[in-house]
C-alpha cells in the first residue's frame, strides 16, 4: 500500500510503499477512500508535541470499505462501507451513515 510517512518532525512527508497489513483477531483491514488530517496530526508534523512515535503515518479519521476480516469478526462484512473516527466508533444512524455507498 502507499503511505505518506513522517520520519522526522518539521520535514516533508515521504511517499512509501508499505506491506499490506493482515488484520489480527477482532480487527478489520479497511481500504481507505478518504482520510482527514486533523490539527493534532499537524502538531506532530510541526514538532509541537513532545516525543512523537516516529515514523508515523498522519491521518486517523477515515472512510473506506472493509477489505479483510480478522478472526472473530462477525458484525462486519467484506465490501461494507465504514467510518473510523478518532473516537473509535460511529453511530450508524445519521444521514452520512444511512445515505449508502
Amino acid at each position: 500500500m502507499k503511505a505518506m510517512v513522517l520520519h522526522t518532525v518539521r520535514t516533508p512527508l515521504v511517499m512509501e510503499e508499505r506491506p499490506l497489513p493482515s488484520p489480527g483477531p477482532g480487527e478489520l483491514r479497511v481500504a481507505v477512500e478518504a482520510c482527514a488530517v486533523c490539527r493534532t496530526d499537524l502538531h506532530v508534523v510541526d514538532g509541537d508535541l513532545p516525543h512523537p512515535r516516529l515514523p508515523v503515518i498522519p491521518g486517523h479519521e477515515i472512510v473506506g470499505r472493509v477489505e479483510a476480516l480478522g478472526s472473530g469478526v462477525r458484525d462486519r462484512k467484506l465490501g461494507e462501507r465504514v467510518g473510523i473516527p478518532w473516537l473509535g466508533h460511529t453511530c450508524g444512524h445519521c444521514p452520512y451513515c444511512t445515505s449508502g455507498p
